[in-house]
């Protein structure tokens, strides 16, 4: 009864429920409330706050990442004056592929598809991606991920259509990766595994990286 109760004063009064969920930590960098997306823990989001949708909330080599607002928004589709598609405002597809844009002059033979579909699942093994015009690794294979990889997570039942970033830094023991369209969590890292030759990130939807 009382929870009923806050929680609809909180909403009469707009107050910001974030101070009374159970599990809380302080991200440092853009001082924002952050959850566990999933038990898992693959990713952390920043609640929605009064932030504006475009707002530039991190970069990589000069690219900027901005903040999307409610993970199914879309602001249109980002073409370059050339006529290039980089993908819907802000999702997470649009940013990679404006990476390797503007950073690598890359432009991708297919320009469309939703983040899982970046990767090839009928290429086994290592291998040309056609269609991203790309070098393709998969996750458990012989090729160390390198920043400035562009990584594909597949899709699950609670998101079909999978997510990407950039490995911004890697480790001996971890990736670093930036990404957009996660809230305010411009960033994540994994653990990196090794077992002789075979490198392996620590998360069953990683599908693998593509490079140029």
């Amino acid at each position: 009864m009382r929870l009923l109760f806050l929680m609809i004063f909180c909403s009469v009064f707009h107050c910001n429920l974030d101070g009374y969920l159970p599990v809380l930590k302080k991200d440092k960098k853009n001082t924002a409330t952050t959850v566990n997306k999933s038990k898992k823990g693959r990713k952390s989001i920043d609640f929605y706050d009064n932030t504006k949708v475009g707002t530039i909330m991190d970069q990589l080599d000069g690219v900027e990442v901005y903040f999307n607002g409610p993970i199914s928004n879309v602001n249109g589709r980002n073409v370059t004056s050339d006529g290039y598609n980089l993908g819907l405002k802000y999702q997470c597809v649009e940013f990679v592929k404006r990476y390797y844009y503007e950073h690598y002059n890359h432009k991708m033979p297919n320009s469309y598809g939703h983040a899982t579909e970046l990767y090839n699942y009928n290429l086994k093994g290592h291998g040309y991606n056609r269609d991203r015009g790309l070098y393709q690794h998969p996750n458990g294979g012989v090729v160390k991920p390198q920043k400035g990889d562009l990584l594909v997570f597949k899709g699950n039942s609670d998101n079909p259509f999978g997510h990407v970033g950039i490995i911004s830094q890697v480790g001996t023991d971890f990736v670093e990766l930036i990404q957009q369209n996660v809230a305010k969590s411009t960033r994540a890292t994994y653990r990196l595994q090794n077992y002789g030759d075979y490198y392996n990130i620590a998360d069953q939807d990683v599908a693998g990286w593509l490079r140029k």
